[in-house]
């Protein structure tokens, strides 16, 4: 590998913390660069209308993220695409393997967000990517003038409901508690628009289809049981995320809570010294845009200050197999000569 390889930082992931902590790196002029398997962004690519960002009435999560990008960039961060596969440890170094080689760094900054919640019913993932969706921001107009359902009962799923009714007939927004944990200022949009109906207390069993396209979800109701067929030529899926963190399964056994996500101390340190997590990556009860860039901000700061507190720690003295300085084996050896030519 060459010396180009070798960073004092690297950030998996390219999401609004990635991107935080690209440029806290930046900034303080540490050896950075951000690995990103595809374009840098994150979920705010799948993001329509940004208002609960500070500064920003309304931003669209594309303009937010080239904004975020640019400013990284300018501090001299490296930015490369790559999959990653693996991380491990080598004493204090840690190697991050990809499917374009290894990258070797002090520190290392997993922001790599979460992969959307699968149903796990008949028909969802054989018209996946055609008829099911979890981004109505990049499928919503392929459903002008049709009725579509959105299964979820949280931020994401209420907004996109709304949004898609830019496009559609009629949306039928489905969750199977009796009432939605999303934003009350959320659920009362959904409630006005008229394109809206809310079926609560129900659960998608299949996804049905004839001759390659989606006519029809089964719908069941949770409290009585009772099925029904519920006529719909897609569905859009928003129950939550999953972590982004099988690339490191069986490399570095980090703590985590029951669903996956990495539990870290105060400065976004995991249970693997020198290794932080920052954003949905990461065990918390808040997942939004501005908890991922205060915990960035928090792991880089960290990581930073560590990596100058090594540069002004003293060299290490070499010590012999009996854990003897060199200087004091030397000590030892003459004070032996001059015993011996006493005792002569």
């Amino acid at each position: 590998m060459g010396a180009d390889r070798r960073y004092d930082v690297i950030i998996i992931g390219g999401g609004p913390a990635g991107l935080t902590a690209a440029l806290y790196a930046g900034r303080a002029r540490v050896k950075t660069i951000l690995l990103e398997r595809g374009v840098p962004g994150g979920q705010l690519l799948n993001t329509d209308a940004i208002e609960d960002y500070p500064g920003f009435d309304h931003i669209t999560g594309a303009e937010l993220a080239d904004k975020m990008t640019e400013q990284a960039k300018k501090f001299g961060v490296e930015t490369a695409t790559a999959n990653v596969t693996g991380i491990r440890s080598e004493g204090d170094t840690k190697v991050v393997e990809t499917d374009s080689g290894a990258y070797r760094g002090d520190y290392v900054i997993l922001t790599a967000g979460g992969e959307p919640k699968k149903l796990g019913i008949p028909g969802e993932t054989e018209f996946q990517g055609r008829r099911v969706s979890q981004c109505a921001v990049c499928d919503g107009a392929f459903f002008k003038e049709q009725e579509v359902a959105v299964v979820g009962g949280g931020d994401a799923a209420v907004e996109e409901a709304v949004f898609l009714t830019r496009y559609v007939k009629k949306v039928y927004l489905i969750h199977r508690r009796d009432q939605f944990r999303a934003q009350a200022i959320l659920i009362e949009a959904a409630k006005k628009n008229p394109k809206v109906e809310i079926i609560l207390d129900t659960e998608v069993t299949a996804v049905n289809g004839v001759d390659g396209e989606v006519v029809s979800v089964t719908l069941k109701n949770v409290k009585t049981g009772e099925t029904k067929e519920l006529k719909v030529t897609g569905i859009f899926i928003f129950i939550g995320f999953q972590p982004n963190t099988q690339f490191f399964d069986h490399r570095e056994h980090m703590q985590h809570d029951p669903l996956g996500f990495l539990i870290t101390d105060s400065t976004m340190q995991t249970s693997v010294p020198g290794v932080y997590a920052a954003g949905d990556v990461r065990s918390q009860l808040t997942r939004q845009i501005t908890t991922a860039v205060g915990d960035a901000t928090t792991a880089a700061i960290d990581a930073v200050k560590k990596l100058e507190a090594r540069k002004h720690q003293p060299s290490p003295v070499p010590v012999d197999a009996y854990g003897q300085t060199a200087k004091a084996a030397g000590q030892s050896a003459q004070a032996a000569t001059q015993a011996k030519q006493a005792a002569g």
